[in-house]
């Protein structure tokens, strides 16, 4: 049994962000990691092309900001550099190769009792805190459709996870299925490679210019954000021009409401719109209704061959499958249950970081958060126990 004033669970940017201020207030910690590295999704799931979509001030860890010398726009491997660098200066030691399999509260002893697979050795390992922070991150597990005849499918099939570039699909037809910041991204990677990429887009999506949704960030902190998110749709208009008859109709509510209430983040256009209008990307409105063999089949009648499919389809979490009584705190998905800025704080010393859907700033809010609040209670009960030994010495 390894024991620690706090146990962390996942050591992506959230897990590092909160051992990071963890680590400031000298409270004691252990931090799981079921990869063998931290930032696993950067370092090892990510396309060589990526950037942070936000200005780097709006994506640095909590007391670490990057150096003067990094773009605005910092690229994965100067990224990676910052992260490698940032569990340096905090001194982070995660223990990898851990997957918890079981996190329960033990309401006799007043203490989180965790179970951990070492997936070297196979043993399960246990560990107790009185605190939990859940930092497992938005990005958990590939999801990939299930969709009728995919088995059947002759070329190369991949989740964005597994996509580094597109040298391998040179010459290709490719079909990308997902129209988020990664499916635009790597459809424009795929031009760039000299592929015929096709991308579904089956709903109104927001296409943002990159220094708009800057400017957005900076406005927000002076004018209301429904005024914001005006401006950013009447700029984006004026630069994009009229979508609908490339296959992209805007949607009719804003893009911070979308995100607001359902989770949908913006596209952040990066060159994609300029391919899809010189028509090097060719959009796809239609849902998939079945595959026979490299053909596809769409709802709308129409079917295409294609050599390869790549999945931009997104993440599911594993949170509620070794999470006991976390229910208050976190919904069947392994979101947040509670609206930002709320959603942080659960019962019994169990904490949530990044888990709200807004992003760095949001889970570096979340961090100095649940440091705070650990601090002050460790505080409280140092206090009642000095007090309990006067006490007996009366």
């Amino acid at each position: 049994m390894q024991e620690a004033d706090v146990i962390v669970v996942g050591a992506g940017t959230s897990g590092l962000a909160a051992s990071a201020c963890l680590s400031r207030r000298s409270i004691p910690y252990i931090l799981l990691e079921r990869e063998d590295c931290h930032a696993s999704l950067w370092q090892k799931y990510s396309y060589d092309r990526l950037h942070l979509h936000l200005r780097k001030e709006f994506c640095q860890l909590p007391h670490f900001p990057f150096p003067p010398s990094y773009p605005q726009y910092v690229p994965k491997k100067q990224f990676i550099q910052y992260l490698n660098d940032s569990v340096d200066h905090f001194h982070i030691r995660p223990f990898f190769h851990r997957a918890v399999e079981l996190a329960q509260y033990d309401d006799a002893h007043h203490l989180w009792r965790v179970k951990a697979r070492n997936r070297n050795s196979g043993e399960v390992e246990d560990y107790a805190g009185r605190f939990l922070v859940v930092a497992s991150g938005e990005t958990a597990e590939p999801r990939v459709p299930e969709i009728e005849g995919l088995d059947s499918f002759k070329g190369k099939i991949l989740h964005s996870t597994g996509y580094k570039n597109g040298e391998e699909f040179q010459d290709e037809s490719v079909l990308v299925v997902g129209s988020g910041n990664s499916g635009m991204e790597i459809a424009l990677d795929l031009v760039n490679y000299g592929a015929r990429p096709s991308i579904i887009v089956r709903s109104p999506v927001h296409i943002l210019p990159r220094d708009v949704m800057h400017y957005a960030s900076v406005l927000v902190k002076y004018l209301p954000p429904s005024t914001v998110e005006k401006l950013v749709m009447t700029s984006s208009r004026i630069v994009f021009g009229d979508l609908t008859k490339y296959g992209l109709p805007w949607p009719s509510e804003g893009p911070f409401t979308m995100k607001r209430k359902y989770g949908k983040f913006p596209i952040i256009d990066v060159g994609a719109i300029q391919k899809i209008k010189s028509g090097d990307i060719q959009v796809l409105g239609a849902e998939i209704e079945r595959i026979r063999g490299n053909e596809v089949v769409f709802k709308d009648g129409k079917s295409l061959g294609f050599d390869s499919i790549v999945f931009c389809t997104g993440f599911k979490r594993s949170t509620h499958k070794w999470l006991k009584g976390g229910e208050d705190l976190l919904d069947e998905h392994g979101m947040a249950t509670s609206k930002f800025p709320n959603h942080w704080k659960g019962k019994n010393g169990l904490y949530c970081v990044g888990l709200a859907q807004w992003g760095f700033r949001g889970a570096n809010g979340d961090a100095e958060k649940i440091a705070d609040d650990v601090a002050s209670l460790l505080q409280s009960q140092s206090n009642d126990a000095e007090l309990a030994r006067e006490l007996q010495h009366l």
